[in-house]
């Protein structure tokens, strides 16, 4: 069968193309904006690309056409497809009937840490000699890649995004994918694009609990009151809670009430003990920082340990664990000064990134570099609560694009009056690289948050510090 997959350089549908070639079909696809990682990786697979959304791509003549979420009315090739009545469908659509159905699916939802937890697990099964099969929505340094397939494999690990399916399909994604194990991460109000509220996700959350079977897990921080309200509506699965990891080397006690949970021994995160209710079951000594990911790692452990992994083989695997692309990720180290990327989209992310970072680093100088991309982000309903996540920060920068589909919609030198820290807002990509990189000295820490393409900003401030120290 012939696809060609429309807004295939999203990191879903750029993992559902490598799946569909993977199955046997012949893939092509559309898009606009492509940047890196994804285009990168597509091209490497040798998929077609095609720019823009032209309808002369009839031509093509494939067999379905699979239709991203960035596809909307209007778009000139989704009009031609309408009006010849052609064949097409949604990618969670298409990987709920087509793939998982033959899967025991292993998936991760959650406001934050999908891509992370997503990536532990499915290295954890690689560890375990399972070979699992994974779709995720970025790419893990563990596999160099972000979506594998092969139909002898059992195991599926899918990121689960409760963003919406397509323009004609409004259920969250994750509800087509019918888990048998699933971690729910955390829940906090987001994509205020198309949720009016908190209520809102809860409700699409109560339907993917809802379809996971009698003999199947649902993995939840027992902390999380939005998690614990849509449990109430209902849960007909084995539950399995993980505790909070804030307990320390000297503290031997656990939370009774948690199945999961830790005991930090360095406060960065980067070294911690596993529990098992009271019992101690490893340490893992790794190279992430920060509490989020230590509890991302609880959360893939007791996933694991559903379909069999024992949980001191997951530690051992995790401390073996590379991280994600765009995941703190040291870009560069120039005269000593560390260059990170990230992709931090929300308040909560921005300031648990930060905090593990000020953990790492000490009294070190932390530069923040924030573009306010997400639709969230960029309609300002977070914007209010964007000061106090920048806290860590020694200094901040903040680009606000005037013009084009990422300006934000609230004034970025009203919101961040409040910091204490110095502060610019900058309209200009090419003066906001000079600005940063004028500022930079020897020892500091500059972490770039979008999670976007940033318009090359990474490689162009790494250019230019090496121009100055050069």
């Amino acid at each position: 069968m012939h696809i060609h997959i429309l807004g295939i350089c999203g990191t879903f549908m750029g993992g559902l193309a490598l799946i569909a070639r993977a199955a046997g079909h012949r893939v092509t696809g559309c898009d606009m904006a492509v940047y890196p990682p994804m285009s990168t990786q597509l091209e490497e697979q040798g998929i077609e690309l095609i720019e823009g959304y032209g309808a002369e791509q009839l031509a093509l003549k494939p067999d379905l056409f699979i239709v991203g979420n960035v596809v909307s009315r209007g778009n000139p090739l989704m009009e031609a497809i309408l009006n010849e009545g052609l064949p097409y469908t949604s990618g969670p659509q298409w990987l709920g009937e087509q793939i998982l159905r033959q899967q025991h699916v292993l998936a991760i939802a959650g406001t934050h840490g999908k891509t992370t937890t997503s990536s532990m697990l499915a290295w954890i099964l690689q560890y375990a000699g399972l070979a699992p099969n994974f779709l995720i929505g970025g790419i893990a340094q563990n596999f160099g890649i972000s979506a594998r397939f092969d139909a002898a494999q059992r195991y599926f690990v899918i990121e689960a995004d409760e963003y919406d399916t397509a323009f004609f399909d409004k259920r969250s994604k994750f509800v087509h994918y019918r888990p048998r194990t699933a971690v729910l991460n955390n829940l906090e109000f987001d994509h205020a694009d198309i949720f009016e509220n908190l209520a809102a996700i809860q409700k699409q959350f109560h339907h993917l609990v809802r379809i996971i079977p009698q003999q199947g897990r649902v993995i939840y921080p027992a902390a999380d009151q939005a998690l614990q309200e849509v449990l109430a509506m209902g849960c007909w699965s084995e539950q399995c809670s993980l505790g909070s990891g804030l307990a320390h080397e000297h503290d031997h006690a656990s939370d009774p009430k948690t199945t999961w949970n830790v005991r930090l021994i360095e406060a960065s995160g980067s070294q911690f003990e596993v529990l098992h209710g009271a019992e101690v079951i490893a340490t893992i000594e790794w190279s992430l920082i920060g509490l989020h990911n230590v509890h991302n790692a609880l959360a893939a452990i007791s996933a694991a340990e559903h379909i069999g992994v024992a949980p001191t083989l997951a530690c051992e695997a995790l401390s073996h664990f590379e991280g994600i692309k765009r995941r703190m990720e040291l870009r560069a180290t120039v005269q000593n000064i560390a260059v990170y990327d990230d992709f931090a989209h929300h308040p909560t992310a921005i300031s648990t990134t930060l905090a593990g970072l000020r953990k790492q680093v000490g009294d070190a100088r932390i530069i923040a570099v924030l573009e306010p991309r997400s639709n969230t982000m960029k309609l300002g309903t977070m914007s209010a609560r964007l000061p106090a996540s920048l806290q860590e920060a020694d200094l901040l920068f903040c680009y606000n694009e005037t013009q084009g589909k990422h300006s934000i919609h609230w004034d970025a030198e009203r919101v961040f009056a409040t910091m204490s820290q110095p502060t610019e807002v900058h309209h200009d990509l090419e003066q906001l690289v000079q600005a940063v990189a004028a500022t930079a000295q020897p020892g500091d820490h500059i972490l770039v948050m979008s999670n976007g393409g940033f318009g090359g900003f990474h490689d162009k401030l790494i250019s230019k510090l090496k121009q100055k120290y050069s």
